[in-house]
């Protein structure tokens, strides 16, 4: 199953799968006698009875959690890893020999402990215990003392399984999760290759748990060997191509979230990111973002707005970064996405993607001035960028960025001579937006006695830019009122109420105390 084309029901098949992972501890749960056959005692109280500990996410839980929750006998952990060995591998001799086991004791114990799963498949069974078990901290401790990883890479040179390599890499991805087990990790001869090879497979739910195993070890103190071994240009590129082909809903989030660690670490960001950008990454992602604006009026599409969420924010992220946003900057397309989202004309469905918008826009207008002449006389966009505003109030940033948007684009446009048509419809369009904008200004009236530093830091910040905005208003209203006073009613029969209006626009924000 290719991420670019996967067949029919493929996210419900890679939703089924991680579901999967949940079903052994609930089964431990249901059937507590059938613990007692490996040592296990499971104490659950009574209102966390319907909850399960979910053994894929980034980052493991508190080690807390688990231990709460159940008590597991070293020796039940230590089955569960005998019941991954391969059969005739060399692992499995050294494993029989660490455990003090006759040679043959990995092939009897197998038969006997299947029985007593009484499973299909007692292999993936006790690896999805594994995996669940691989959160909690003294367990995952326990399974890198008894040869976990070299079981799991023995598996992962012999077999053919999708689910057997998703498990594998799964309960790897949950050992990395714990720092003071990630060098040792990463120092298993032969393991950053085989990982990195599995980027390669054409499986969602592999490459995802490959994606969350590589966003872990990149967050760790063994960031930079990892970083080198994805340098080749054929990694980065086929990165780059499962992220912009995937229609898998998880594999999508957890590259993104892969791509995002990157830029946040420093070290990996010096290692990587030019490479990236050398292959085309902005490029990449700018058409992925215009794919998923496309899709959101086609309603037979799935509903991935929590990609679309993850795919701004990390917009954003990659604006601030002035290697990206110098290729971002002179990029038309993403120019046009924006323009697009800002003209909606129903911004319900792109409310939680608008603080994104805003603060990606003023950081390209910072670097790209030459977006500025043309932005600021497109009356619909600044008309947008006003409806914005109450969509932006609770998020100072977001506000913030918008502010600043508006004050330059109408300096702007103000700095340039306006004929008479120009000038009547920009004051058209501030009589109309009069009420969104003193709405917003009157509900961010605070006592500065009460704000924090960072808070005055940040204030200051929209003040100025509230400040330039205000001022050039005043301009426009002044110079437009100036022109009706000097004209007779027959030369422009423009009504009492509407110039009376526009007094008060400029009474406003000529009185306007921050």
């Amino acid at each position: 199953m290719s991420p670019g084309a996967p067949q029919e029901g493929a996210l419900g098949e890679g939703e089924s799968a991680r579901d999967e992972v949940l079903q052994p501890q609930q089964e431990r749960e249901e059937a507590g006698e059938q613990e007692e056959d490996y040592g296990v005692e499971v104490v659950v109280e009574e209102e966390e009875e319907e909850e399960e500990t979910p053994t894929h996410l980034p980052f493991a839980p508190s080690s807390e959690l688990l231990d709460d929750v159940t008590t597991v006998d070293p020796s039940y952990t230590i089955s569960l890893i005998r019941q991954l060995l391969p059969q005739g591998s060399i692992v499995a001799k050294e494993f029989s020999a660490k455990q003090g086991d006759p040679e043959e004791k990995g092939e009897n114990s197998e038969n006997g402990e299947s029985a007593q799963l009484e499973s299909k498949d007692p292999w993936e069974e006790c690896g999805c215990i594994l995996w669940d078990l691989a959160a909690s901290k003294p367990q995952a401790e326990l399974m890198m003392n008894n040869l976990v990883l070299e079981v799991l890479l023995a598996n992962l040179h012999v077999t053919q399984s999708p689910r057997v390599k998703e498990i594998c890499i799964g309960i790897m991805g949950n050992l990395a999760c714990h720092e003071s087990l990630v060098d040792a990790i990463s120092m298993q001869n032969g393991l950053i290759t085989m990982v990195v090879d599995q980027l390669f497979l054409d499986d969602s739910a592999c490459l995802s748990e490959t994606f969350r195993f590589l966003a872990a070890v990149l967050r760790s103190s063994a960031s930079v060997s990892w970083a080198e071994a994805l340098l080749p240009d054929e990694i980065l590129s086929r990165v780059l191509w499962i992220v912009g082909n995937t229609l898998n809903s998880t594999l999508l989030e957890k590259s993104i979230e892969f791509l995002s660690t990157i830029i946040d670490n420093q070290d990996v960001t010096a290692i990587l990111l030019q490479p990236l950008i050398k292959v085309g990454f902005v490029d990449h992602v700018i058409s992925l973002l215009a794919s998923e604006i496309e899709k959101i009026s086609d309603e037979s599409k799935f509903d991935r707005s929590a990609s679309r969420d993850l795919i701004f924010h990390f917009m954003e992220e990659l604006s601030a970064t002035d290697s990206c946003l110098e290729v971002m900057s002179s990029s038309d397309q993403l120019i046009q996405v924006l323009d697009k989202i800002i003209k909606l004309p129903d911004k319900f469905e792109v409310s939680s993607y608008c603080a994104s918008v805003v603060m990606i826009l003023a950081n390209l207008l910072a670097d790209g001035k030459h977006i500025v002449p043309s932005l600021s006389h497109d009356l619909p966009f600044l008309e947008g960028l006003f409806d914005i505003l109450p969509l932006v109030c609770d998020d100072n940033q977001g506000r913030n960025a918008l502010w600043c948007i508006l004050a330059r684009l109408l300096a702007q446009a103000q700095g340039i001579d306006m004929n008479s048509s120009s000038l009547k419809q920009f004051v058209s369009l501030l009589l109309g937006k009069f009420t969104l904008i003193k709405d917003d200004l009157e509900s961010h009236r605070v006592d500065k006695v009460d704000l924090s530093a960072e808070d005055t830091y940040l204030k200051h910040g929209i003040s100025t830019s509230i400040f330039v905005q205000l001022s050039t208003i005043c301009c426009i209203m002044e110079r437009w009122i100036a022109e009706k006073s000097s004209l007779s009613e027959e030369e422009d029969p423009l009504t009492e109420s509407t110039i009376e209006n526009a007094r008060k626009l400029l009474n406003y924000c000529q009185n306007y105390d921050m």
